[in-house]
Formats: structure tokens, sequence, C-alpha cells
């Protein structure tokens, strides 16, 4: 319970009585390698503080090829946030990559306590703000950048992914083909 307390403070500092009554809410659970924590077509209803692991949020298209849009690596929050506020169902499918540890939260209780408490709702505000900083910053990335530079961002932005995971949901990550991502990783870069 201590990293997720650690890592929501770094998001905006909570007061103890704050804390205790987050901590009281969230339930310890664990994916298995290959789990669903939400599944394309379901509702999402939930969040979750990934302590351990990797989980990957990706898409299908009408061929049934997959792509990757986002990597979490613990400690981050996983869900469907777009489900969650919409109502509607999920498009994204969230994965274990890893065996995973994660402290579940239904969403209604979030908003239930975000309704009568201030440093929740901040919470709330500032973690979706940094995911929307994140999430342009991969748009433009992907549009401005060469493979080889969105090659060498994902290393700095995900120090030790690279040996945990199959190359292929990285060259899945970076728009291209395993075969271009193997001959940028030959040619050093």
């Amino acid at each position: 319970m201590k990293k997720l307390t650690d890592f929501l403070n770094q998001f905006s500092p909570l007061s103890a009585p704050t804390l205790a009554l987050i901590e009281q809410e969230f339930v310890s659970d664990k994916l298995n390698k290959g789990d669903y924590f939400v599944r394309e077509g379901e509702y999402a209803r939930e969040i979750a503080f990934l302590e351990s692991g990797i989980v990957r949020a990706f898409y299908i298209n009408h061929q049934g090829k997959e792509y990757n849009k986002t990597f979490f690596s613990a400690p981050a929050v996983i869900g469907s946030y777009a489900s969650l506020i919409s109502k509607e169902k999920n498009a994204l499918p969230q994965q274990a990559l890893s065996d995973c540890v994660i402290w579940r939260l239904k969403f209604d209780i979030i908003e239930r306590l975000s309704e009568s408490n201030i440093e929740i709702e901040r919470l709330r505000r500032k973690i979706a703000e940094q995911f929307f900083i994140w999430s342009e910053k991969k748009q433009l990335e992907m549009a401005l950048l060469e493979a080889k530079e969105r090659y060498q961002i994902f290393k700095q932005e995900h120090p030790g992914l690279e040996d945990a995971i199959p190359q292929y949901h990285i060259a899945s990550y970076l728009g291209i083909s395993p075969t271009q991502l193997s001959r940028i990783r030959q040619s050093g870069s």
C-alpha cells in the first residue's frame, strides 16, 4: 500500500485522513500474464493501481491486426478512462504482459468520494492532466518523428521494458514492423 500512497502523493499531496479514506477502498488483486484488466466491448467499471508488472492497452483493426497504444509499467494507473467517463463500451483492451500486482478501485466510489473531498477531486484532475499531456506528446511523436527517434524516446521513457516484452509489441507501439525494429536495433540506435 505504501507504493500506492507514494504514487498518489507525487501528483498531489494528500492528507493522512484522505489517504486513510482512499486506502480502505482499494482491494488487492493480481493479474497473471495474459489476463485482461478490461476487454474490448465491456463497460469499464474500475481503475487499478499497478504496483508491479506490465500492462498494454491496444486496439484491433477490422482485419484483426493488433496495435499497441500504451504500455503501463509499474507504478501506474490502469483502466479505460474513456469508457468510465463516457459510460460507453471499452474500445482499448488492457492485457497483462507479465504477472502483475494491482489494487482495484470501483469508479463509482471515486466519483462519490470526489464530491465530498477536494483533495481527491484535485488528484483526479492532476492524473487526467498528466495523461492528456503524455497522450498529446505521443501523438506528435508518431506524426513528426522518424522511427529511430521514436525508438530512442521509447527506451528513455520505458527503461528495461525492451528486455521484458516481445519485440513485436514494441514494433507495434512504434508503428513499425518487427523487421524495421530489428534493423534500427542493429544500427546501434
